[in-house]
């Protein structure tokens, strides 16, 4: 067998017409070009190369299948492969629930502090002024009032991207006004909670939320006001031990993962591998701890009916 030199091969690639003449009786001869190239190299310059900007498109974390995030948004942040309901914070939720976009926002005057000067990798108020700094959020919870298909509804909503939705002093004080709000006026309250738990950076204070928001919301019953209680991935901790379970209805998003300690803390505590789908919506709803399971894309109309039922 004959060796192809390196020319042999450059003109196999390039199709160069020099040094080559193609003979019909010669068996060795380089296949005739099927394209020719005029300059070799790259010259493009660095600075006109154009990159793929980032957040165009996006991948589900459960099926991993990718969609633009246009298309992911259009969709309510729904998979439209598997149904995974992506994490979503409290913009996404107003636009969802509230009519053409249009709320009021209360109590957005008020943020945390760090009154304990709580340092652990950092200190607390650091913490703060970067978040201050990176997002428009004043801290782990906002209230918007709108109407759901003409309807007029209270909604708590919470951020993960602060601390991870963490329950402090803030998000206490603003939950209790949103019922007092919601006793002078007459409306039916809805919280959607996505936390973490207690925020650790404010100790005890924290801690007191629990008792405070729960016998808050004993005032909103003897008002006879209902309150709707939606729980999405993840609801952990303090909120799941309080007004997050103490709903006239509790209701889930499919999947969401809602406990109080994480399963690994739990399957150390009890040395015993836990059942599977442990801690889901589905899991719960199965033994009673829940009313029902909502998609994202029906959640507006069935809020709305709610509220119509309440209301008869």
């Amino acid at each position: 067998m004959k060796k192809e030199s390196s020319e042999d091969i450059e003109y196999n690639l390039t199709g160069s017409e020099t040094d080559h003449p193609i003979s019909a009786t010669d068996a060795t001869a380089p296949k005739s070009k099927w394209y020719k190239r005029i300059r070799k190299g790259i010259t493009t310059d660095t600075a006109d190369k154009k990159e793929t900007p980032e957040g165009l498109w996006n991948k589900c974390p459960d099926c991993n299948f990718i969609t633009t995030t246009q298309d992911l948004k259009e969709n309510l942040f729904v998979c439209p492969k598997c149904n995974y309901h992506h994490r979503i914070g409290s913009d996404e939720y107003f636009e969802t629930l509230f009519d053409n976009n249009e709320y009021e926002e209360l109590c957005d005057n008020i943020r945390s502090i760090d009154f304990l000067h709580f340092t652990d990798l950092k200190p607390y108020q650091k913490r703060l002024d970067e978040i201050h700094a990176k997002t428009d959020l004043k801290d782990s919870m906002r209230i918007g009032v709108g109407k759901v298909n003409d309807e007029l509804l209270v909604v708590a909503c919470m951020d993960f991207q602060f601390i991870g939705g963490s329950l402090g002093s803030v998000m206490g004080e603003k939950f209790c006004r949103a019922i007092d709000y919601c006793i002078e006026h007459k409306l039916p309250f809805m919280c959607i909670s996505k936390s973490g738990g207690a925020r650790m950076m404010e100790s005890a204070f924290s801690l007191m939320q629990l008792p405070k928001t729960s016998g808050k919301l004993s005032q909103l019953s003897d008002a006879q006001l209902p309150y709707i209680s939606l729980l999405t991935d993840p609801t952990f901790g303090g909120i799941s031990a309080s007004f997050g379970m103490l709903g006239d209805l509790n209701i889930a998003e499919p999947g969401a993962l809602i406990g109080f300690a994480g399963p690994r803390v739990i399957k150390e505590t009890i040395k015993r591998d836990l059942p599977e789908g442990f801690q889901t919506s589905e899991f719960l709803l199965e033994h009673g701890f829940l009313d029902f399971i909502i998609d994202r894309k029906l959640l507006k109309d069935k809020i709305h009916q709610l509220i119509l039922l309440f209301k008869g």
